[in-house]
């Protein structure tokens, strides 16, 4: 079974649409028979996340770190829930599961988690597609700083390029090819 290590946020945003697009990826990613590989957690989009796909009889393993474990924020109800010491190790378990990466919009642990598994691709530590859902332009400034940095010299045109963009949930997991497929 391929995976999909899914980025968002444990809160829910100020709009609806942030909790119901979480919810659509993962009943989409259940009908199409890909694992959700997560960060654990029962709240915000990451919770939706989850639940919607363990709705849609999908698989669902949560990875989250003993410390916000102990929080109880940790989802004990997904397939498989992996208790992890640090953030650190949340990341390389993540990875190491996942057959591709996508952040859906989110705060600044999702930001981390995408720029860290797009920077691996760069280095060729992996060769697992990445992309992000670009909802009613959530990452347009990002797309845009991005953009700045290869205007700049700072990142080469192919670096951009292995970060995929999609504007919705189909868009953005056919941006993920071998999730299509």
């Amino acid at each position: 079974m391929k995976r999909l290590a899914v980025y968002c946020g444990s809160a829910p945003g100020r709009r609806a649409i942030y909790m119901q697009t979480a919810r659509d990826v993962g009943r989409k990613l259940a009908s199409m028979k890909v694992g959700l590989v997560y960060g654990g957690a029962h709240v915000g989009t990451m919770g939706a996340l989850a639940d919607a796909c363990l709705e849609a009889s999908g698989e669902v393993i949560g990875v989250i770190p003993r410390a916000l474990e102990q929080r109880e924020l940790a989802h004990h109800g997904v397939t498989q829930l992996l208790i992890v010491e640090d953030m650190h190790e949340r990341k390389a378990k993540m990875a190491a599961l996942a057959d591709a990466f996508l952040a859906l919009p989110g705060g600044a642990g999702t930001m981390e988690e995408l720029f860290e598994m797009w920077t691996w691709s760069q280095i060729g530590l992996h060769q697992k597609p990445c992309a992000i859902l670009n909802l009613e332009g959530f990452y347009d400034p990002l797309l845009m700083q991005v953009e700045r940095m290869v205007d700049e010299g700072l990142m080469q045109p192919n670096v951009r390029d292995m970060l995929r963009v999609g504007r919705t949930v189909d868009e953005a997991l056919n941006a993920l090819s071998l999730l299509g497929k």
